[in-house]
């Protein structure tokens, strides 16, 4: 009881919480906001609204902000994680190890590491004697863990489409008053003129809007898949040198127990 106790007094003094990953979220995010309030206070933002008659800008700048809101979600989610996994290798690594890997102990915090150690406890239980191989498992960890980071390449190409497509309407309004052009009207070469000056309006703020949006969610999603990453390989290092050889030690006994029957 007293083990056990102290192996609780010892989670929350292991390292401290990991919030790296959700830090450099709201570092980066916390600039972007204060670039795109320096643009509004100087009237670049509300030009390029007024200018975009396509409303491609207005859609490009929601779709980043829902974006934003999903990468913040999913970093939340490996940050907690990350801290997690710590608390597992806090566990682990103390005086119950052995009893940690018992299902009804309880002593893992819930999580997908603690669910690919308890997949691996009832694998050992399962297949008998033999070596413990977790490969398969850590694909479905590492699958499970990336989750639906997929979405920051969908969005981030999304963008960049949705720029090239305003550049192509841009100059379709720019091209299509030279067709009627009469050079000798100069109300109608005025007129034209204008809606020139639109139709590049609308291709270039448009462009500029995909590209600096699909950039920015590139940047959010790497080092998401960067916080992933390591998640993933601190599961593995954790259990390839404090579970895996736990849960072969007592398969090698009975294998050697089962050799030394018949003589």
């Amino acid at each position: 009881m007293s083990a056990v106790s102290g192996a609780e007094m010892a989670l929350p003094s292991a390292e401290g919480p990991e919030r790296g990953p959700l830090l450099l979220w709201m570092i980066f995010t916390g600039l972007s906001i204060f670039a795109a309030v320096v643009l509004w206070r100087y009237g670049f933002i509300h030009l390029m609204l007024a200018s975009d008659r396509t409303y491609i800008s207005s859609v490009i700048a929601a779709l980043y902000v829902v974006t934003c809101a999903h990468c913040f979600w999913r970093t939340r989610r490996i940050s907690r994680e990350a801290e997690i996994a710590k608390r597992c290798r806090a566990v682990l690594t103390g005086p119950d190890r052995a009893r940690a890997l018992q299902v009804e102990a309880h002593l893992l915090p819930p999580g997908l590491v603690p669910d690919h150690i308890k997949s691996l406890v009832t694998k050992a239980e399962t297949q008998g004697a033999g070596r413990m191989d977790q490969t398969l498992l850590l694909r479905t960890l590492a699958d499970r863990l990336r989750g639906s980071n997929g979405f920051g390449a969908f969005a981030s190409d999304t963008l960049m489409k949705l720029g090239l497509l305003g550049t192509i309407i841009g100059f379709i309004i720019m091209l299509a008053p030279i067709a009627g052009l009469d050079v000798g009207d100069k109300l109608a070469m005025k007129s034209s003129m204008g809606l020139m000056s639109d139709g590049m309006a609308v291709a270039m703020y448009t462009t500029l809007a995909g590209l600096v949006g699909s950039i920015l969610v590139r940047i959010q999603y790497y080092m998401l898949d960067t916080a992933t990453q390591r998640v993933f390989s601190d599961a593995v290092m954790l259990t390839e040198t404090r579970v895996t050889p736990l849960l072969e030690r007592p398969l090698e006994r009975s294998s050697e127990s089962s050799l030394e029957r018949p003589a």
